[in-house]
């Protein structure tokens, strides 16, 4: 019963988070979805500036900062208004936020096989069991490294606009496509 009612919940939550995706990439809401797209982007570009760690770190401090400045906000203004509305995050602080032993032993489960895997490849290249396979895997985390960095920016951008542009001129884009299509067909009969 239990597994049933988690099961629905999940379906619900997949198909809430699907509709809302489909509704950043198609700019429904352009306020929102310039944050998002902005934020995207300005964290890829400080990936190609500064460490991870420092990104995360100067991330932390900025979310702290914005809610601490905006708290210190609401309590003035609460002030100079003479109103009593609370604290601006007692909704968050009031929910419910845990998980129930079964979920918790079945994401230790799933960490611990990726983990004890992980660490087993990790040591097998490091302390080069096979010099050839370590030289290898350097060169790809290197590669891989580079072209995430090279790559992702511009599939950023793409997946922010190619739907729009799409939707908005679909029929030029299928009208187009129908000629490609015809012309790769009769090269391929040929």
């Amino acid at each position: 019963m239990q597994a049933s009612a988690d099961s629905t919940k999940m379906d619900c939550l997949w198909s809430n988070w699907k509709c809302q995706a489909i509704d950043l990439l198609y700019w429904r809401d352009i306020k929102q979805t310039g944050i998002v797209f902005g934020s995207i982007l300005l964290l890829l570009f400080s990936l190609t500036q500064f460490s991870v760690v420092s990104v995360i770190a100067y991330l932390a401090l900025a979310a702290l900062s914005a809610t601490i400045s905006f708290r210190i906000y609401k309590s003035v203004l609460q002030a100079v208004q003479k109103t009593d509305e609370g604290h601006p995050f007692k909704a968050y602080l009031e929910m419910e936020m845990s998980l129930s032993q079964d979920q918790i032993q079945k994401y230790t489960d799933c960490l611990q096989l990726y983990v004890n895997s992980t660490v087993r490849e990790l040591r097998r290249l490091f302390l080069v069991q096979d010099l050839v396979d370590s030289l290898k895997r350097g060169d790809f985390i290197d590669t891989a490294l580079n072209l995430t960095l090279f790559i992702f920016p511009p599939a950023v951008v793409s997946m922010f606009t190619l739907p729009v542009v799409y939707d908005k001129y679909q029929a030029q884009i299928d009208q187009y496509l129908g000629l490609v299509r015809t012309h790769i067909n009769t090269v391929m009969a040929k």
